[in-house]
C-alpha cells in the first residue's frame, strides 16, 4: 500500500517555488534552488512535478486539482466568475514573474505542450464543460457548446489584456463574461 502523500512537503515545494520566482524570476529558478530553499530532497519535487514547467505553473496559476468553476445559478454569472478565478490566477505576482517564460518553454517543445495540454489545460475545459452542462441543465443553452472553443474564448482575451496589452483586466470579468454569454446565447438560438 502507498503511503500518503504528505501535503506539508507539497506546500513547502509551492512556496519556495513562489518566493524563488520573485527572487531570481522564472529564468534564475532551478529545482535545486526550490529543493534547498523546501529542504527536501529534489527527488519529492520530481514525485509530484515531473518538469520545471508543471511544478511553476502549479506554485504560480493552479495545480491539476483545479475545482469546477462556481455556480452562481446563471450562465453569465457563472461565466463573470469564471473569468474572475482567471484573471485572479494570472495576476499575482508568481503567475507575473513565470508566464512569459512558461509560454515560451512551451512554443519550444511539443512534448512539453502535450503534457501540459494533458494534465492541466484539460483539466480547465472539464470546469468549462460542467459550468455549460449546468446551463443546458437550466435551459440557459440548448446543447453544450465546444469546449475547446469556450476555453479559449475565455482564457485568451484575459491573456492578452494582461500579457499582451500590458493593460489592467479591472472591469474584464464583468465586461467579458457578459460578451461571452451573448454569444453563447445567440448561438444556442441558432443551432
Amino acid at each position: 500500500m502507498a503511503r500518503p502523500r504528505d501535503t506539508r512537503v507539497d506546500e513547502a515545494i509551492l512556496t519556495a517555488t513562489r518566493e524563488l520566482l520573485a527572487e531570481a524570476g522564472y529564468a534564475g529558478l532551478t529545482m535545486d534552488a526550490v529543493a534547498e530553499r523546501a529542504r527536501i530532497g529534489k527527488a519529492a519535487i520530481y514525485r509530484r512535478h515531473a518538469t520545471k514547467q508543471e511544478m511553476v505553473f502549479s506554485a504560480a496559476v493552479h495545480g491539476a486539482d483545479l475545482p469546477d468553476p462556481p455556480d452562481t445559478g446563471s450562465l453569465r454569472g457563472d461565466l463573470v466568475a469564471l473569468v474572475r478565478e482567471i484573471v485572479d490566477h494570472l495576476t499575482n505576482p508568481a503567475a507575473a514573474a513565470a508566464i512569459p517564460g512558461l509560454m515560451g518553454d512551451l512554443s519550444s517543445s511539443p512534448e512539453l505542450a502535450a503534457r501540459f495540454q494533458d494534465i492541466l489545460v484539460t483539466r480547465q475545459q472539464l470546469g468549462i464543460e460542467h459550468l455549460l452542462d449546468r446551463a443546458v441543465a437550466r435551459g440557459e443553452l440548448r446543447t453544450a457548446p465546444d469546449v475547446s472553443l469556450v476555453h479559449a474564448l475565455v482564457s485568451g482575451p484575459v491573456f492578452a489584456v494582461i500579457y499582451v496589452q500590458n493593460r489592467s483586466p479591472e472591469g474584464l470579468p464583468e465586461q467579458l463574461g457578459t460578451v461571452i454569454h451573448a454569444a453563447l446565447a445567440a448561438s444556442s438560438q441558432n443551432a
